[in-house]
């Protein structure tokens, strides 16, 4: 009976009975929403930001955070298709940039781990880099007549989209992995206490560095994803990617404080975002309110976690 209750008090469980609820209302509303051609833009548009959210989630739980996310995940993008334009085999022009993407977080991981810089002013100044040098490169101009078999996002195997597959597989494992390996218990422990995870054994530097060089993983087939799904690239920064991508971790129940959160709640609170994004258009609301309710998702998710957090304190201290 505790398990039950303990479910549908969850943040997972939540998420999903609002976006359930959203869909429903904003079908009622505008029966259009609800078609096959909505829904599905709605998870194959955002599986991306899904998949880069699952990297940001075990960033945020090890107590760090990456502002740089969305800018890096533009110049993968570019970094692809420029690749492919030049005559690079198809699956080198997507598996180079990841390999990139790990080489920088990795980087950013170093400076955070053992000079013990801030990660939110060592990813602000990886931010303004990557964006300079995206402009500076590119001109801001597109990137077209892509190559036959480059657009990764557009297959559709068994059915279902590419993207998707992606994001419940990626989801499914990085939750397991999370829960089940001494690794992934040992984010929690440096999120939730360094201090107690040093004095267990857990080595604190090693631990950051390993996540930000996963998380980079995760930002690279997000970069993929993103630059595969239409025949064209726009060698641009998605406006606020970085935004969209640390409000569904957060709102998926990551404490921005660390050491609490689950990748499934940040797949779920990406999936929340883009079906209100999407009913904003149905209900002929300006999308620019998409920024303000984030905005307003992320204050009350991290006001729920402080007063959560103070109920333990006073619960452990009677």
């Amino acid at each position: 009976m505790k398990r039950i209750l303990r479910l549908f008090a969850s943040q997972e469980f939540v998420l999903l009975v609002v976006i359930v609820a959203i869909m429903a209302a904003v079908g009622w509303i505008n029966p259009r929403f609800l078609a096959e051609r909505n829904l599905q833009s709605i998870f194959l548009g955002n599986a991306y930001i899904a998949v880069a959210a699952i990297g940001m989630s075990m960033v945020i739980i090890s107590g760090n955070i990456d502002i740089s996310v969305g800018s890096l995940i533009g110049v993968l993008a570019t970094l692809s298709g420029t690749l492919a334009v030049n005559g690079v085999p198809v699956v080198l022009a997507w598996i180079l940039p990841i390999g990139v993407s790990i080489l920088v977080t990795t980087f950013m991981g170093i400076l955070v781990a053992y000079l013990r810089i801030p990660s939110i002013v060592v990813t602000l100044g990886m931010m303004s880099v990557l964006k300079g040098a995206l402009i500076v490169a590119t001109g801001g101009t597109w990137i077209n007549d892509l190559p036959d078999g480059f657009q990764l996002a557009q297959m559709r195997p068994l059915s279902v989209p590419m993207p998707v597959w992606f994001m419940v597989i990626l989801t499914i494992g990085a939750a397991v992995w999370m829960k089940t390996s001494g690794f992934g218990r040992s984010i929690y422990a440096v999120g939730g206490n360094a201090e107690a995870a040093r004095l267990s054994g857990i080595d604190r530097e090693r631990t950051i560095v390993k996540v930000f060089a996963i998380h980079g993983l995760f930002v690279g087939i997000a970069a993929i994803l993103f630059a595969t799904q239409l025949s064209i690239i726009q060698s641009t920064v998605p406006p606020n990617l970085e935004l969209t991508i640390i409000t569904a971790s957060v709102v998926g129940g990551v404490s921005i404080l660390g050491g609490t959160g689950t990748v499934i709640g940040s797949t779920l609170a990406a999936i929340l975002i883009a079906a209100i994004a999407s009913s904003l258009i149905f209900v002929n609301l300006s999308p620019y309110w998409l920024r303000s309710v984030q905005g307003v998702l992320i204050l009350l998710t991290v006001l729920a976690d402080l007063w959560r957090r103070q109920r333990q304190r006073r619960g452990a201290r009677s």
